[in-house]
């Protein structure tokens, strides 16, 4: 087993009476059948169904001033996050905070996971991914030594995360510029499509029965040296998507779906940067989404 400090995760606390149908109210995930322990993927869209911000979210035990949840995020959005939060609050009961100068995000991942500390939960994205805990960076070492891990450096977290195909903000895709569904929400349990209203809610609802999705995030497998993020991926002079972050001789890529498939069809290799890549599993850019969250 290891473990690792994730610098580049930060932790917003929403509390209060009214938290739980406030963030019910904006996000993708269900956020009424969170209970305490367990984690929900999800994400703030703007009015036009794109993603502001994607996140973790646990709920912690209640205090005197009602119910609280942990949200874990990008750190450098984490204050964009909380000021965004609390201009939607207007009347709500709720209290909304940055935590990130004392608060942070441990991840425990290859092993099977025993007792968790307190404010852990299993990432609910994928099954491989393992488990967090939200914590200061100075539990780690207490922490790892609790649950018998190795300490391990960020860069072995992020070769594990691209393994499990699982894409990163700010690296496999623009903040602002990407619709749940090019970044795999709804095959990563981020996507309840079941729920009631939210920001950005009929746009995703749209594409989603209608099957208008036109990019989709894929892992990648590479030959020798990986490509630098934002890097075009091209089939001899045309532009099919573009590369994400990469570890290992694996990465993330976000390809246009028709443009992809038919340069596979076609036997025309994907390059990126003139080093040759392939598509892991061309079946993902076409099958059907895996279930999304109860």
């Amino acid at each position: 087993m290891k473990a690792t400090f994730l610098d580049d995760r930060g932790v917003v606390q929403v509390s209060g009476d009214d938290a739980r149908k406030f963030l019910n109210g904006l996000v993708t995930t269900d956020v009424t059948k969170l209970v305490p322990g367990e984690a929900r993927f999800g994400a703030l869209l703007t009015p036009q169904g794109k993603i502001i911000i994607d996140f973790l979210v646990t709920q912690v035990p209640a205090t005197e001033g009602g119910e609280r949840f942990l949200l874990d995020v990008p750190r450098a959005l984490a204050q964009a996050l909380a000021d965004k939060l609390n201009v939607y609050k207007l009347r709500a009961k709720v209290a909304v905070g940055n935590l990130s100068d004392r608060l942070g995000v441990i991840a425990v991942w290859d092993g099977a996971v025993g007792t968790m500390p307190e404010q852990s939960f299993i990432d609910p994205r994928h099954e491989r991914l393992g488990a967090r805990v939200i914590a200061s960076q100075d539990a780690l070492a207490d922490i790892a030594a609790r649950l018998g891990a190795e300490i391990a450096g960020a860069e072995a977290y992020e070769a594990h995360r691209i393994d499990c195909s699982v894409p990163r903000g700010g690296l496999d895709f623009m903040y602002g510029d990407a619709f749940p569904h090019e970044t795999n929400m709804d095959r990563l349990h981020g996507v309840d499509i079941g729920k009631g209203c939210y920001v950005g809610q009929e746009v995703v609802s749209r594409m989603h029965h209608r099957g208008t999705t036109r990019t989709r995030t894929a892992q990648v497998l590479l030959d020798g040296l990986s490509p630098e993020p934002g890097t075009p991926i091209l089939a001899g002079e045309k532009t099919v998507g573009t590369m994400g972050s990469a570890a290992q001789r694996k990465g993330m890529a976000l390809l246009r779906i028709d443009r992809a498939t038919e340069a596979m069809e076609a036997g025309t290799p994907l390059t990126a940067g003139g080093l040759t890549l392939r598509v892991a599993d061309p079946d993902a850019l076409q099958g059907a989404p895996k279930q999304t969250v109860a």
